[in-house]
């Protein structure tokens, strides 16, 4: 399945308490994007090259029955044409694959450390719980112990 520009800039998380940084999702995002959308447009600029390279090669074709002594050369020209095009869009492909496996390499390491931080800021949340938990309880008796002296000296 292909992801579009629009479907990344469209993507929506639910928000949880104590979840992620939306703006950190937000900017990761709009990276992410940015850098995706300069990728599909210029992967859809590659394909209309290639479309029209192959229409030219479709017209060479065409020639062939009144121009037959003049499609030889015309032929040979296509073919080198047709040839540096295909290797071309086959380096394109290829180094825009290396980029976007790039992408996601970076992006899942992010994803990690993301998960990471999380998991820390989780801890630490549990252990303030705890200790403002104690701390409450602490507060609570000291308090039911102040009632019960002051009952008691009634």
């Amino acid at each position: 399945m292909t992801i579009t520009p629009n479907e990344i800039s469209n993507k929506e998380f639910k928000k949880v308490f104590r979840g992620y940084d939306i703006d950190e999702v937000d900017d990761f995002l709009d990276q992410i994007l940015e850098d995706y959308e300069k990728l599909y447009k210029e992967c859809m600029t590659q394909k209309e090259k290639i479309a029209a390279l192959n229409e030219k090669i479709e017209q060479y074709s065409n020639i062939e029955t009144t121009l037959q002594s003049t499609l030889i050369l015309a032929q040979g020209a296509a073919d080198q044409a047709k040839e540096a095009a295909k290797k071309e869009s086959e380096l394109i492909i290829k180094n825009a694959q290396e980029q976007a496996t790039d992408i996601i390499n970076k992006a899942q390491q992010n994803v990690l450390q993301i998960n990471k931080e999380y998991e820390i800021l989780k801890q630490e949340y549990n252990m303030f719980k705890s200790r403002f938990k104690a701390l409450l309880e602490a507060q609570l008796e000291t308090l039911e112990k102040s009632e019960v002296d002051l009952l008691a000296k009634r």
